[in-house]
């Protein structure tokens, strides 16, 4: 403790000074000005050495901590009770899980991480010293205060990760402060209300309770915060805690477990003490006791004059003082408040929600999940077309993150049942699931701490769980403290059980992906809850098995490098080019960005979802016929080395029979780009032919062109008859065909004998959980659920929301091979990793014999045709093409559609990208969103990203060899 600066302090202080400088004091930082003055006057007038902040915003904090240090004669130590982060205390901050969550993590170097990356925002706020971790073990179930604040109950595991809490904070210079000595987990008291007593031996407290303050003093913990328990085998005064007593701080503590480090008590003004002492006198009592640091002082000018008062009756020697004075102060050195500075306000609230900690907070959570019961397998789920999935929702009547995370993966739907369900609910309930043959519950809004209440679990809920349990496949998900598990009845006989420990939106999104298994259980019980549910226990599923949803720091990237999508997606809005957007990124089976945009017209009533559909246009071309035609070729049902009429006997007789599949899908072919079929159905003054369109559906005219407008029910023949007998092109050469791909369902018809678009869900969409990727969306969704596009004039007259924009395929019903498919981002990029995945999905092979591969190649690059199999590929290098961003590699294939859609897979990348828009409302006459390059500078920007993640990497490279 010997330094310049600490002996040029010391000499400054007066003796009053000096015990002020062992005093922290509480303050908040969401009170008024009156509270924010008085601390001023304390700091000025008494020179209070450190503040403890409670709950408040972290500007005000900053803003705070920068008057105070520059009111104070010596620098404050700023301190901080996070034991879960800055969270625990500040709105606007990141809450990393409790001690009770992390204790379920087997990787400690993320435990260590956390405490690099709180240090980190400690500093940044300008706090000095965190009072966590906490190291109390928790064999007590009914643990009234500590419970989810523990590691758990085993004492090994307990000292490892508050080892892996404490360096993670102390070597980046902020001080750690081991809780609570010697040692609360055992208590069925609060220490808040009333004083605990500890009937412990003393073999117990050694081998027990004292086991991992050892362990981390031995590891250079810098500061011991003093419970307040009575232990009689320590001291048997009545009614005296620990923290008063020289027993347990001087004799325990000091001398024979040779503590050096700082000693805090714990706070002053909790009942354990406050209600056998007036504020002052038990200050003065916890500093003879041996602590070297009263916290929460509430009377600062009577502390200061008891103190004096104590050294004058010679209860404590000023050399006592003086000592602990220069701990503190050498403390502080260490610190760095010998060279203090402002906290830069701006940017503050960026700085501490940085991805790196969001991203740290994802995999924390993601390795403390813990599986208890997985029978038979049944997670990951394998199978979704045979599903029939119902979400509840146990206590609440409200949706949940973890129901809206489940959906992302297939169709499931959403119930109910609150606390206060009456039987008669519960009868109905049970009737509305019985046509499921999956129920997924989440049980939730249970109590936190252990009390009479079992955790907030009623009779009734535990009366439907167990008879739900009982009558059908059930995957129980538990969101509150894991003791809670020991309240529900017949929990370990359901399929499957996951504890997830806490409650938040982010515990939810986890255990949804491990039920689906985009990412894979880890966890292990750090406690024993029941005989069913032992300490240790935790089984492991797979993860990558379906899309995964995470930050792009999980594959590599930052998330700031991919800014640039934000704003280009809003220079497209504010320019106009469309009135919203859906953007998702996918990379190495990772959704790493996916983001819902404006409205979905610009009257801005509506605001874009993820989960909105929007028409697909002509990305409808490889979504559905080409889907169906790579999956026939992989069956070896259909070769592009075959003709259009050898699979479609209506083309036989015709210019196009001997036309091969090979040509066609390249649209090298001859055939004429497209053909206004609905100009045929509509006279020169605008009126429809008479027998072609009624305003009603009747027998004859069934088929739904528009809302109010349906065609007669032969008429596709005439469409069909009109391609026939086009003529071909007069030159040879590329030329972008719509009407192979009208045909195509046709053709997939003719060899499958079933309908095109059941084969399609059938086969491809429900198994892979695509289920939002449908032609006619009106039959299935509201229409506040589907995106609107054109207001049409010529045809339909009419804006055209829920019914497909393209012309031709409104005549043939919506249904079509080249327009008329509808869906969401999300659903689209499920399709573009099975094209990815060269066929595969949640390890099932849906497209054999690598067909995508060859579909995708380009198949006539040497005649300056640079199309893939009806994939758009992009154009010869170093030759301008908007199809593609400039970085997409010859490999990448992808489609664009005339209402603003577009996406695009990248097997050298691993990459899937999807962008829908509506950039036809209300009209199609706006180019702009081409002319902006929206859709390709987008996926640029992920290129430039993982540009420069390849550049960090050799460059990182470089340095360590």
């Amino acid at each position: 403790m010997q330094s310049k600066w600490v002996d040029s302090v010391m000499k400054s202080l007066t003796p009053e000074e000096r015990i002020a400088q062992l005093i922290m004091i509480p303050v908040y930082s969401n009170k008024n000005q009156a509270h924010i003055d008085s601390i001023s006057n304390l700091i000025k007038t008494y020179k209070v050495g450190g503040l403890i902040f409670f709950q408040g915003g972290p500007v005000r904090q900053a803003k705070m901590t920068n008057r105070y240090q520059q009111e104070t004669k010596v620098p404050l130590m700023v301190s901080l009770d996070g034991e879960w982060g800055l969270g625990m205390r500040l709105d606007s901050t990141i809450r990393f899980p409790y001690q009770m969550t992390m204790g379920g993590v087997t990787n400690e170097k993320l435990i260590y991480e956390m405490g690099a990356e709180i240090a980190r925002q400690c500093k940044r706020m300008g706090i000095q010293i965190n009072f966590a971790p906490t190291v109390d073990i928790n064999n007590n179930a009914n643990n009234p205060v500590i419970g989810f604040r523990s590691f758990g109950e085993d004492k090994y595991n307990v000292a490892r990760k508050s080892i892996a809490y404490m360096k993670g904070m102390q070597d980046n210079h902020v001080l750690a402060s081991a809780k609570h000595f010697p040692g609360h987990g055992d208590t069925n008291v609060d220490s808040h209300y009333g004083l605990p007593v500890i009937h412990f031996s003393r073999l117990r407290l050694d081998s027990t309770e004292l086991y991992p303050f050892r362990q981390l003093m031995q590891h250079g913990l810098g500061s011991v915060m003093v419970a307040h328990m009575n232990i009689p085998v320590l001291d048997n005064t009545p009614n005296l805690a620990s923290t008063l007593s020289k027993n347990i701080v001087s004799d325990l503590l000091k001398k024979e477990m040779n503590y050096k480090g700082l000693v805090f008590t714990d706070a002053l003004n909790m009942q354990g003490v406050a209600k056998f002492y007036p504020p002052g006198v038990v200050d003065v009592k916890a500093l003879i006791a041996g602590n070297d640091v009263m916290l929460n002082t509430m009377d600062v000018k009577t502390t200061i004059a008891e103190v004096k008062k104590a050294i004058q009756n010679k209860e404590i020697t000023q050399e006592e003082i003086d000592f602990r004075v220069r701990k503190v102060l050498a403390a502080k050195l260490w610190m760095g408040l010998d060279k203090w500075e402002p906290i830069e306000t701006k940017n503050l609230i960026a700085d501490l929600n940085n991805p790196h900690a969001e991203y740290l907070n994802r995999q924390l959570m993601e390795a403390s999940v813990t599986l208890l019961r997985n029978k038979q397998n049944i997670l990951p789920i394998q199978t979704l077309d045979t599903m029939r999935i119902a979400a509840l929702a146990i206590g609440t009547d409200k949706p949940t993150d973890f129901q809206k995370g489940l959906a992302r993966y297939t169709k499931v739907d959403t119930f109910f049942l609150k606390p206060t369900a009456t039987l008669a609910e519960l009868q109905q309930l049970k009737e509305q699931l019985s046509k499921y043959n999956l129920v997924i519950a989440g049980v939730h809004r249970l109590n936190l701490k252990a009390g009479s209440s079992n955790f907030g679990i009623t009779a009734e809920m535990n009366l439907f769980l167990k008879d739900l349990i009982r009558t059908k496949p059930t995957i129980v998900s538990v969101f509150g403290n894991v003791y809670s598990l020991a309240n529900l009845e017949s929990i370990d006989k359901a399929n499957a059980v996951i504890t997830a420990y806490q409650e938040n939106a982010l515990a939810q999104d986890v255990v949804s992906q491990i039920i689906f298994g985009g990412a894979g259980a880890r966890g292990k019980l750090p406690v024993t809850v029941s005989n069913a549910f032992k300490i240790g226990d935790g089984l492991v599923t797979p993860g990558n098995f379906r899309l995964a949803y995470t930050s792009p720091e999980a594959v590599g990237l930052k998330t700031q490098d991919l800014a640039g999508i934000d704003s280009l997606v809003a220079q497209a809005i504010r320019e106009k080019a469309t009135p919203g957007a859906q953007v998702l990124v996918a990379k190495d089976g990772k959704v790493i960005y996916q983001k819902a945009f404006g409205y979905h017209t610009y009257d801005n009533e509506t605001a874009v979802k993820n989960t909105d559909l929007y028409d697909l246009a002509s990305v409808t071309k490889i979504s559905t016929s080409l889907a169906a035609f790579m999956k026939l070729s992989g069956e070896e049902k259909f070769n592009v080395n075959n003709t259009l009429g050898s699979y479609l006997p209506m083309m036989q007789g015709s210019n196009k029979e001997n036309l091969k599949y090979r040509d066609i899908l390249t649209h090298q072919a001859g055939l004429q780009a497209w053909i206004p079929f609905w100009k045929e159905t509509v006279k020169k003054n605008g009126k429809f032919k008479w027998a072609t369109f009624k305003n009603e559906p009747s027998k004859r005219f069934p088929i739904k062109v528009a809302d109010n407008l349906y065609i007669h029910r032969k008429y596709a023949d005439k469409i069909y008859k009109r391609i026939a007998e086009s003529p071909l092109n007069e030159k040879p050469g590329y030329v972008y065909s719509d009407l192979s791909f009208i045909l195509a369902p046709k053709v997939v018809e003719h060899i499958t004998g079933q309908e095109f678009e059941s084969y399609l869900k059938e086969n491809i969409y429900k198994p892979i959980g695509a289920t939002s990727l449908t032609f006619n969306p009106y039959k299935y969704y509201t229409q506040n659920q589907i995106v609107p596009t054109e207001y049409e004039p010529h045809f339909r007259a009419q804006l055209l929301h829920s019914t497909v924009h393209d012309e031709g395929a409104a005549m043939l019903g919506g249904v079509s091979g080249h327009a008329g498919l509808f869906g969401n981002a999300n659903d689209v990029a499920k399709l573009m990793q099975l094209y990815l995945n060269d066929g595969a999905y949640a390890n099932k092979m849906y497209i054999r014999g690598n067909t995508v591969s060859e579909f995708s190649k380009c198949q006539f690059c040497d005649q300056g045709n640079y199309r893939a199999l009806g994939f758009d590929r992009p154009a010869k290098p170093g030759q301008q093409n908007s199809n593609a961003a400039p970085s997409a590699p010859i490999e990448s294939f992808g489609h664009s559609g005339f209402t603003g859609t577009y996406t695009w897979v990248d097997p050298v990348n691993n990459l899937v990208y999807v962008f829908l828009s509506n950039r036809v409302n209300p009209t199609r006459e706006n180019p702009k969103l081409s002319k902006l390059n929206t859709r390709t500078n987008v996926l640029q920007v992920v290129y430039d990203a993982i540009e420069k993640s390849k550049t960090v990497k050799s460059e990182a490279s470089a340095v360590t060899k």
